[in-house]
């Protein structure tokens, strides 16, 4: 099994609603591998491990390249548990709130099923 690290940059105050990094270097990642991140609650220079705990955050990881790696995206969740980023339906953006953000660095892990 593989695994790791990674940091997801919501960048400057008053920061974004999502973020994405790309892991490379998986030369054993085939198009069917199986993937998973989540948030890893340590601390960073912008924020404490317990805040990695509680942030209403959604993380994946898809967009898989064999040979190459795959990407990791998170998005902040509104109170109703949507992305910020969502298409249609109710929430931030048809209500005419700005929708939630986050900024600087947030740690994940992942783990995926090549070696």
């Amino acid at each position: 099994m593989a695994s790791g690290t990674a940091s997801l940059d919501f960048g400057t105050f008053p920061g974004s609603g999502h973020a994405k990094v790309a892991v490379t270097g998986q030369t054993g990642i085939v198009s069917g591998s199986l993937v998973e991140a989540w948030l890893r609650p340590a601390d960073t220079a912008n924020h404490k491990h317990d805040e990695h705990i509680v942030v209403p955050m959604k993380i994946t990881a898809g967009n898989i390249v064999a040979g190459v790696g795959f990407t990791i995206h998170g998005y902040m969740l509104d109170p109703g548990g949507r992305t910020e980023d969502h298409k249609g339906g109710s929430g931030f953006s048809r209500s005419g709130r700005t929708g939630r953000r986050t900024w600087g660095i947030w740690n994940v892990a992942w783990a995926g099923d090549w070696t």
